[in-house]
């Protein structure tokens, strides 16, 4: 896809209608805006919008072209938002929803510009967080999901953003599906797909009250401001409600234990020196929460599980073609995916079961 050129202005936004609708809906903005682009997000189309006054914010809407009925959903971003900033949860400033297509062709929303940078690689962290102040950030960044645990989905307006019961064997479905619908165009299978799979639904945990699941919770989508400690949760699309647990586990597993059999790779924004590790840090969410992480390396292994079914079926675009692999080591890629079951055999090995 070719890079969309700024000087034609910003990508997928009608400039004069949007700063129409945003004159009419929000006070604490005045237009004309200068528009910056951000990079991240998923793909979708965010950009900081600076006001005549000197204030700024952040307006988001989905990619152009057609999407995934699910794929890139405002509703559901600012549902979420605009819900629990009456909570404790740290998430920008909520300022208005547009689900007026014709205003610029897809729903949008504006929200506060939080003072803070996402942590995707080791690099980034060296850049923004001194090694003296790492413990405090990995000690910010597990609290901000225990008090998002805590949230109680019915009290503030969100128990009908998805299904109550059973999050863990629907994902387990979801992705087996996947794994064997991608084996034929990745010519790649492997037995312990099929055996972790069984093993997860034959031995799958009790789940408590269901709670609000990010489902992608990690360095790359909170942004850690001045101080080094969290100061919002980005990026909801894919939120929901399930099982807490699954969401810790899916947190937890880029951040290295010494009871690990390798190291995480040395890119990973969470390799630096200074770093808790991942068993301390589950400690922490343990006394914050009063959570019972007895069966905490089920959901490790059942969240490496899905890691795997996800690349395999990435993998599988590639050698079909439906995705182009200029750039993409593929034969990484398919380590990748070994890797990740052998993690979660690990895990599960450690639970004192075998396959």
């Amino acid at each position: 896809m070719a890079e969309h050129d700024e000087s034609l202005g910003p990508e997928g936004y009608k400039v004069a209608a949007v700063e129409a609708w945003v004159a009419k809906n929000i006070s604490d903005l005045r237009p004309p805006f200068k528009w910056t682009r951000l990079l991240g997000g998923h793909s979708n189309l965010t950009y900081r919008i600076d006001d005549s006054k000197g204030r700024s914010a952040v307006i988001r809407r989905p990619p152009q072209g057609e999407l995934l009925p699910k794929a890139h959903d405002m509703s559901r971003e600012w549902a979420l938002i605009s819900s629990l900033s009456a909570t404790d949860v740290p998430v920008p400033r909520a300022f208005a929803f547009c689900e007026d297509p014709s205003v610029t062709g897809a729903w949008f929303y504006i929200m506060g510009l939080i003072d803070g940078h996402p942590l995707y690689t080791s690099e980034d962290t060296e850049m923004w967080v001194p090694q003296h102040a790492r413990q405090n950030m990995a000690w910010s960044f597990i609290d901000a999901l225990a008090t998002l645990h805590a949230v109680d989905p019915d009290a503030v307006g969100l128990g009908d953003l998805g299904k109550k019961e059973n999050y863990v064997g629907r994902q387990l479905k979801t992705w087996y599906r996947s794994w064997n619908s991608s084996i034929e165009a990745a010519e790649y299978d492997d037995p312990r797909a099929h055996e972790l799979q069984q093993f997860f639904l034959d031995n799958m945990p009790d789940q408590g009250p269901a709670r609000i699941v990010h489902g992608d919770y990690g360095t790359h989508n909170v942004l850690i401001g001045p101080d080094h400690t969290v100061t919002a949760i980005v990026d909801w699309e894919i939120s929901t409600l399930g099982d807490p647990l699954a969401d810790l586990a899916y947190a937890l597993n880029p951040w290295p234990d010494p009871s690990d059999e390798e190291p995480i790779p040395a890119e990973a924004a969470t390799a630096p020196a200074g770093f808790p590790s991942r068993t301390e840090l589950a400690t922490r969410y343990a006394d914050k929460t009063g959570r019972d992480l007895a069966q905490l390396d089920y959901y490790i292994g059942f969240n490496r599980w899905k890691t795997a079914a996800i690349l395999h079926g990435v993998y599988a675009r590639y050698c079909a073609g439906k995705k182009s692999s200029e750039g993409v080591d593929l034969e990484e890629m398919r380590e990748r995916i070994d890797r990740s079951l052998s993690l979660s055999e690990q895990a599960v090995n450690r639970l004192g079961m075998r396959l």
